[in-house]
């Protein structure tokens, strides 16, 4: 429980930020899921579809703050490591 205005506030703060984060991992998790599913699949126009659709979001992530800039490109990197192997 918070002892303060400025302590409650922040609490506020944290829990809209957590909802906002949890939104956008679980939207980054889809679009992965999404390019995985392609890459079985085989469809080369589907996988680079996905593989933009996963960049793009992960990116996004990493600019708001979800994913450090590291993580995010590591993520980025692994991918395109599996598309260019599926090529």
């Amino acid at each position: 429980m918070a002892n303060s205005k400025s302590a409650a506030k922040r609490a506020r703060q944290n829990e809209v930020r957590a909802l906002r984060n949890t939104n956008v991992r679980s939207r980054v998790k889809g679009v992965i899921r999404g390019f995985h599913e392609a890459l079985t699949a085989g469809d080369k126009e589907k996988l680079e579809e996905a593989l933009k659709a996963a960049t793009r979001e992960i990116r996004r992530a990493a600019t708001k703050g979800v994913y450090h800039k590291a993580t995010a490109s590591r993520r980025v990197s692994r991918l395109v490591l599996a598309f260019n192997k599926a090529k």
